[in-house]
Parts: structure tokens; C-alpha cells; sequence
């Protein structure tokens, strides 16, 4: 039946997702999701906003959670109508993608990345070049000093972990001033700097998070984007010409809350920290090479076993990480920061597969 399909469909090579299994009983480290719960006023928030109201539209602005959101910046002088909000930042990404990155001049973003960049761009039409990462995985923005149409990455990059600091991406902003530079902090909570500080003095830049890491949301579709009002102004044309509602009222309400609970943002983000440091060293005590990260995930490889065949062993014994069959990264497992008993579970499990 694909003969009714059109060129660009055809043509399209989709993002593969990390594999959400159906099993029970699982100790699941593959797919960065948090470990613990949403905070208990989210759910009392969605369960509030579960009433007769729901047969009416839900605000296509969103007005009560930008300014929640903006009320978690306050300090950084980030005012609502600087935020974009939509349907996780997945989408908040496409949309990126179409207003703000397609021009004449190559799109650039790291050779190893979030493999949905490429994705778009097959999808929309958009000239891209990769930027090697150096031999430590780590990005070189002098290497992003060229003609270009736009520059994006991860901060800290998935699905290595490494991080560039403010310095940096103040270097990398002042030498493309002219071409819209996206940074994407899905991961950005577990110990990074994020460029939200910088959003004001640079009009080019723009910043975009998720709800589904530090604030257990996954399961809710929650992400936004900070930036100048001209590029809010773009992302709400496309946004109002595909779907003016991507934000239902239960997912409002829940994100709302998230942003309004601090406390147990902070409670959550630093346990998953404590847990990966400890990891951190549990592994490289079973002779794993790890890279740094600052991400609720971290990026490993043994010398002297393949990482499919850890991947496959560890799956054996109810555990499953992701492992990547790419160029110069096949031999890592990228695994997700659990509890405490989770990732003992891991290193237990490895003790035995290496013995």
C-alpha cells in the first residue's frame, strides 16, 4: 500500500525510541527516566483539574503555566512571553526545527547526539553537516566557527554526558550572531549551568527543557523553550498553523504544579546525583571506563568486553540498559541513573557477568 505514500514519506528515516517493554519486574535503566514519582501536588493537581471543565478547550497560551515557569526564573529576569510551551519538548523541538533552522546555510549540530536532530531535518528538507565530537566525546565549538544556519546540541550532550560550561557557549554565541544558536537541556538539572542566564543578552539564542527528566513527567508530554519574543513569536506561528491546543488541561494543571514545587524538585535531583556518583565509582572499580557527565545517565564501556554482549547479558537477568549499534560508541551502554537499589542490582549483575 506504500504506493500512496508521498515522496517525503518515502524518503523519512524515523527516530527510533528507547524500547519501553511490557514485561513487569524489570530493573529498567534504558530510556533516562526518573526513578521516583511525580510530586505528590502534581497529582493532586490533575485530579483537580479533572472535573466537568474538560469538555471545553484548554488556553491555546497556556497563560498559568508560562508564568509558572517564568516564576522558576524569576531571578533571571525571564518574563511569560519569552516561553513557549508544548506537547513534550520532542515537539517543542520540531517546531524549532521549522522556524527557527531551515535556511540556505547547513544546519550544524555533533556528529553524535540526540539522533531526532537528523530525523527532522530528513523531514523538513533541512541542510545539515556533522561536527565530529574530539577523541574524549567532548564538543570543540571552535570547530562551529563556519558559515552555518543555525547551530544545535544537547547541554550536556546525549548520550555521552559531557558538558560545555556558560564560558563556552558565551564564545560560541558572540562568533554567530547572526544565525540562530538552540541549546537543549533536557538534562541540564543533574549538574550543569543552564543558558537560561544568557537568554536575555542574546537575542539568537534560544534554550529548551523538558518536564519528563528531573520532574518525573514522561508519562505527561511537557516541554518549553525560553528565548527572545521574536523567537517565541516564530515557534507560536508554526505552533498556530499545525495545532493551537498541543497542551490538554490535566497536563497543564500537573505541569503547573511541577513547576511550582521546588522543594521536591530539588529533593529528587540531588538523590539521582548522590546515586550516579556512587555508580560512577562502582563501575570503574569493575574496570569500566566512564565518561563524565552531568546527566541522570552516564555513558560506559569495559576494555576487554563487547557491549552488545554486556547489554545482551544484563537483559538475561531482568536488566535492561540502552546500547547504541553506531560508529565509535557501539562499545558503550548508556544507562539510566535508578535508585539506589536499582543500580545495585547493576553492579551486582555486572560483578557476575565479568567473573
Amino acid at each position: 500500500m506504500n504506493r500512496f505514500w508521498s515522496k517525503v514519506v518515502h524518503n523519512l528515516t524515523p527516530y527510533v525510541p528507547g524500547e519501553q517493554p511490557k514485561l513487569t519486574n524489570l530493573v529498567k535503566l534504558n530510556t533516562n527516566e526518573n526513578p521516583y514519582g511525580p510530586s505528590p501536588m502534581v497529582l493532586e493537581a490533575i485530579q483537580a483539574a479533572t472535573a466537568d471543565t474538560l469538555r471545553l478547550y484548554p488556553d491555546p497560551n497556556a497563560d498559568r503555566l508560562r508564568e509558572a515557569i517564568a516564576g522558576f526564573y524569576g531571578t533571571q529576569g525571564i518574563e511569560p512571553r519569552q516561553i513557549f510551551v508544548g506537547n513534550g519538548s520532542d515537539e517543542v523541538l520540531a517546531l524549532v526545527f521549522l522556524a527557527l533552522l531551515k535556511h540556505d546555510n547547513p544546519l550544524l549540530f555533533p556528529d553524535i547526539t540526540y539522533s531526532f536532530y537528523p530525523v527532522y531535518c530528513g523531514l523538513y528538507g533541512i541542510n545539515f553537516e556533522l561536527v565530529p565530537l574530539d577523541e574524549t566525546f567532548q564538543i570543540r565549538i571552535e570547530n562551529y566557527q563556519r558559515p552555518n544556519g543555525g547551530i544545535i546540541f544537547p547541554n550536556p550532550n546525549a548520550p555521552t554526558g559531557r558538558w560545555l560550561t556558560l564560558d563556552e557557549i558565551e564564545v560560541l554565541l558572540k562568533a554567530n550572531p547572526d544565525s540562530p544558536v538552540v541549546i537543549d537541556e533536557a538534562y541540564v538539572d543533574f549538574g550543569c549551568d543552564s543558558a537560561v542566564t544568557l537568554v536575555n543578552r542574546y537575542p539568537n539564542l534560544l534554550v529548551i527543557h523538558t518536564l519528563s527528566k528531573a520532574r518525573s513527567l514522561a508519562g505527561l508530554r511537557m516541554g518549553f523553550a525560553i528565548g527572545h519574543p521574536e523567537l517565541i513569536e516564530a515557534l507560536d506561528r508554526v505552533k498556530n498553523s499545525f495545532n493551537s491546543y498541543p497542551i490538554d488541561r490535566l497536563a497543564m494543571a500537573g505541569a503547573t504544579a511541577a513547576m511550582e514545587d521546588r522543594d521536591y524538585y530539588e529533593q529528587t535531583r540531588h538523590a539521582i546525583m548522590s546515586c550516579r556518583d556512587k555508580l560512577v565509582g562502582d563501575l570503574e572499580a569493575l574496570g569500566f571506563e566512564v565518561l563524565p557527565s552531568v546527566a541522570n545517565f552516564i555513558f560506559a564501556r569495559h576494555p576487554k568486553r563487547d557491549g552488545a554482549q554486556l547489554s545482551a547479558a544484563l537483559r538475561e537477568r531482568s536488566i535492561i540498559v540502552r546500547h547504541f549499534k553506531l560508529p565509535r560508541i557501539d562499545q558503550f551502554l548508556r544507562i539510566t541513573i535508578g535508585t539506589p537499589e536499582q543500580c545495585g542490582a547493576l553492579v551486582k549483575a555486572l560483578g557476575e557477568i565479568l567473573a
